[in-house]
Order: C-alpha cells, then sequence, then structure tokens
C-alpha cells in the first residue's frame, strides 16, 4: 500500500469497534475510545527538551536533571521514535505507524508485509517505509523484528547523516550498548543478528562498518523500549527513543514512561499528534533534581531486582531502596503474635509457593483455568495461617486467582482476592506507581461485575486517580476508567436510594443482555519499560 506504487486503496474511515473490557453489570455502559489531540506538548517542538539537562557522573554516566519544577502528572517531555517496528508475531493485527491493534487493517500492496489502519497511517509511514518496502521484496521475506530495527534506524542515519538529530540530546553512535559485558550466548545472537541484516541490506544502499552495525544491535539491545497497543495491556513492538535512554533507573522513581500511540482520527490533520513516549512526573521534582525511571517491577526483593538489573542491563543498582532493603520485610511478613510460625514452616511454605506457581504457569500456558484454580486455592490454603498479608509469594497467588476467576465468571470469590491483593500492593508500592494503579483498577471492575457496587466504585475512583497520573487524562485507559466511574456512581446513588430496586433492575439487565467476559488471563506480564530477552 506504497503510495504512487500501486497500492491497495484502504478506506478513509471505518467503523470504530467498541472495547470489550468484559463486564457482566456493564449492560448499563458503553465504553468509548476517542482519542483527542493533546496540542503543545512539552518536548515535540524544535528543541523540545528545554525542561531537562544532560548530565555526567562518575560511575553512572550520562543522566537527566529537571531544569524546572513539576507536579505529580505533568509531562516533563515527549519524544517520538527515531525508529520503531511491530514485533515479528504481530505484523499483520498491529497498525506498522501508530502501534494499535485493529480488527481490520490494510495491507501494504508492494512487500504484502506492512499493515496500515488507513490511508493517514500508510502516509506517514511511507518516509520509514519506503527503503524497507523494497528490501523485503528483493529480499523475499520481512526479516526478524531486530533486523528491520536496525535497518530502520541505519537508513535514518543515511538520510539524515550521523551526529546530533533534531531535537536529540545524544547521537546515535554515543549511546550505550554494552557489546563488552555481553555472554558468549549473546556474542553468538549479536553476529547471527549482523550477519541476517548483512543479508537483507540493499548493496545500492550506504554500505556502513561492521563496527557500528554491531553497535546498533548492541544499543537494541539495552536500550530498546517497549510499544505497547492504546490500551498498555499489550507489549507490541520496540522503539529507540535516543532522550529516554538518558533517564537512570532507580527503584522508587520520581517519574514513569507511558507510550501514547497518538491520533491520527480527526478529520483537519493539523489536529493529529504523532506516536511518542511521554515522561511524566510520580511526585513533585524540583530545579536540579535527577529525573528517574525504574526499569523492573518493584514487586520483588531488592536482591532479586539487583540481580535481574545486573543480568539484563549490566549495571549494580545503587538506589536507597536496594542499599537498605526498604520495603523487603513486609515482602517477607510472617503472620505475627502468639500463632508465629517456625523458620523451618516459613521455608516449607515459601517453596510450596514456588512449585505452585510452576505449575500454575504451566496450567495457564495449556489454558486448564479451573486446574490454575484449584491450584490457588490449595495453595492459600497453606500460605495463609502462616505468610503476612504483604508477603509477595501470597500476593502473586491471589492476583492470579482473582484474575482467573473473573475469566470464570466466579465473580464474589475473585473480588474477595482482589481486594486483598490491592490492600498488599498499597502497602508496598509508589502511590502513584503504574502497576497499581492497574491493579486497583483491576480489582475494581471485578466487584463491581460481583454487584458490590460501593467497594468497585471507591476501587475505580482510586485507579482513576492514579492513572490520570501515570498516564494522563487523553490516555485510552484512563478514558474507560472516566466512564466507569461515572457509570458506577450513577449506580451507586441508585443503590443508596433503593438498594432492591438495584438489584431488581441489574438482575433484569443481565438476563437481557449477552454476558462479556472478562479477557482471557495471560502468562504475559505487564509490559516493562525496555524490552529485553529473558
Amino acid at each position: 500500500m506504497c503510495p504512487g506504487e500501486g497500492a491497495e486503496q484502504p478506506s478513509l474511515y471505518k467503523p470504530h469497534s467498541t472495547p470489550q473490557l468484559g463486564s457482566s453489570a456493564r449492560s448499563f455502559a458503553l465504553l468509548r475510545d476517542t482519542h483527542l489531540p493533546q496540542p503543545g506538548l512539552p518536548g515535540m517542538t524544535k528543541g523540545g527538551m528545554e525542561s531537562v539537562e544532560l548530565f555526567t557522573t562518575e560511575g553512572k554516566g550520562r543522566g537527566l536533571k529537571a531544569q524546572k519544577e513539576f507536579l505529580p502528572g505533568d509531562v516533563i517531555f515527549a519524544e517520538p521514535a527515531y525508529a520503531a517496528v511491530v514485533f515479528d508475531s504481530l505484523t499483520h493485527v498491529i497498525c506498522h505507524t501508530c502501534f494499535k491493534r485493529q480488527e481490520r487493517l490494510h495491507r501494504c500492496g508492494q512487500c504484502k508485509f506492512a499493515h496500515y489502519c488507513d490511508r493517514t497511517c500508510q502516509r506517514a509511514a511511507w518516509l520509514n517505509h519506503k527503503n524497507e518496502c523494497s528490501a523485503i521484496k528483493r529480499h523475499g521475506k520481512a526479516p526478524s523484528e531486530n533486523i528491520r530495527l536496525a535497518a530502520r534506524i541505519l537508513w535514518k542515519m543515511e538520510r539524515e547523516g550521523t551526529g546530533l538529530s533534531e531535537g536529540c540530546l545524544v547521537p546515535i553512535e554515543e549511546l550505550q550498548n554494552h557489546v563488552e559485558s555481553f555472554g558468549e550466548e549473546e556474542k553468538k545472537e549479536l553476529r547471527a543478528d549482523v550477519e541476517s541484516f548483512l543479508e537483507f541490506w540493499p548493496p545500492h544502499c550506504q554500505q556502513f562498518g561492521m563496527q557500528l552495525i554491531s553497535h546498533i544491535f548492541g544499543v537494541i539491545s539495552c536500550n530498546g523500549f517497549t510499544l505497547s497497543d492504546q490500551r498498555g495491556l499489550q507489549a507490541v513492538g520496540v522503539g529507540i527513543f535516543p532522550n529516554l535512554c538518558q533517564a537512570n533507573h532507580d527503584c522508587w522513581p520520581n517519574c514513569t514512561v507511558v507510550f501514547n500511540n497518538g491520533n491520527h482520527e480527526a478529520v483537519r490533520s493539523m489536529f493529529h499528534t504523532q506516536m511518542r513516549i511521554e515522561l511524566r512526573a510520580l511526585s513533585k521534582i524540583s530545579p536540579g533534581d535527577e529525573l528517574t525511571v525504574s526499569y523492573v517491577d518493584f514487586l520483588s526483593l531488592s536482591e532479586e531486582r539487583r540481580a535481574q538489573l545486573k543480568k539484563q542491563y549490566y549495571f549494580d543498582c545503587a538506589c536507597e531502596h536496594c542499599k537498605k532493603q526498604l520495603k523487603d520485610d513486609l515482602m517477607l511478613a510472617v503472620k505475627a503474635g502468639e500463632s508465629k510460625p517456625s523458620a523451618d514452616t516459613v521455608k516449607e511454605v515459601i517453596q510450596l509457593s514456588k512449585d505452585t506457581l510452576e505449575k500454575i504457569n504451566k496450567a495457564r500456558m495449556e489454558g486448564h483455568y479451573h486446574e490454575v484454580v484449584k491450584l490457588c486455592r490449595d495453595c492459600l490454603k497453606k500460605q495463609e495461617p502462616v505468610l503476612g498479608d504483604t508477603n509477595i509469594y501470597l500476593l502473586r497467588i491471589l492476583s492470579i486467582a482473582s484474575e482467573v476467576l473473573s475469566y470464570l465468571q466466579m465473580f464474589e470469590e475473585a473480588a474477595d482476592y482482589a481486594k486483598r491483593m490491592v490492600d498488599g500492593y498499597l502497602k508496598i508500592y509508589h502511590p502513584n506507581n503504574a502497576q497499581l494503579g492497574m491493579a486497583v483498577m483491576r480489582a475494581g471492575v471485578t466487584h463491581w461485575h460481583a454487584g458490590l457496587i460501593e467497594a468497585g466504585h471507591g476501587l475505580i475512583c482510586k485507579a482513576y486517580a492514579i492513572l490520570l497520573i501515570t498516564h494522563g487524562p487523553s490516555h485510552p485507559i484512563t478514558k474507560d476508567l472516566e466512564v466507569m466511574r461515572v457509570q458506577t456512581e450513577m449506580e451507586l446513588r441508585m443503590f443508596q436510594q433503593n438498594e432492591f430496586m438495584y438489584y431488581k433492575m441489574r438482575e433484569a439487565a443481565l438476563k437481557n443482555q449477552k454476558i462479556q467476559v472478562m479477557p482471557e488471563p495471560s502468562n504475559e506480564n505487564a509490559p516493562s519499560l525496555f524490552h529485553k530477552k529473558e
């Protein structure tokens, strides 16, 4: 579907499907997915990085610090991708321009590989897809995502030249690659990628040296940012954002990163916004403060987080929470009081929990969800007399149990587990953590499904407050939550006025409407900040 090359003509307008968030009580609500433009975002204008400063320190290397004060929820800067590609397994269901999941996509008429929402996305992609399109036709098939991303980076360098690009604080050639820290297996994969790249790269294009090509693959390995679909629930691609790469890690950060798919739906193109990442403040930030993000989920012991960071990102975390092992006591909590269990009993139950989690993963992969529920119930019976309410092994089982039971429409039991999970999370996570907000949202929806409207509304309001800061008011998840917040508030008023009538109306609505199930449980964790091979 490349312009000027006999492309298939996609329809300019097509119906927008209603998101299926799966509410058996959702017969009252119609969720929207409008994407209004958000003009004037910091970091999207020429220069665009006036609010941050690049600095260098011994031991940590480069980092970013604030040039002015930011409050929670403020966008510190927004950055378009230098280059980005869709994952190999999703190339036919995800738009290659905006990375939104769509039911019907239009295929490139030339390479038969790239897919787009419509002509607007097609035109926006042409500059980056033009060389790729002809290379795929010449090669006979599309290479892997890493090869495609490296090729897009080098084609952009061919167009714009090496050195500092507009809006970038650091040139691509100077980004960290950590190739010298690669193990034997990683070096073997690097050599294979370089070899495949050379087979794919057209002979008429600028020929780059092996050192630069290896550097680009190293950059992708340690700085590839995970791109998610429009609801932020599934990782769908990987991109390079040179300015974001400069933000250092902290297990208790003052910033978060959200991927914004942009808006190409407005009739007038002047209101379109491009795909970008947004760096958002989680707490008050003063001028001169370093801007930090978390590369890993906080819900692990400090020793486990440090090991993960060392393995995947090649540094030893020296943040305050790791050095002082803050919150580790909560994550390893056991029952207190007269019935405090012995050390041997605790060790035995934790090992049982680990073994059960392995069995659960296997059962989930095979789609045996009733077996998952049985494993969770049996494990919880052993955990509850021994482990504290914030113990991470208890919380992991509660999370899986609530998700799978919701999918099986056993909402009352799911709501009980979800409430206990959220109570534990609130004591561990940063109050404005995005993972916490998503967990609270899920618990709120589960309570709503169960007919527990008071608790459901309260949790949905709490989730909305968190996601306003982490995602912003224009993100599709936040918009969905706003609709649910208004809907549950209306139902709560009805419930408070006449409880009997509320349940009668709810029962009648459920009988007359087809029940929508929760999304099928996935083995995938929430998308991590950077795309790393496990």
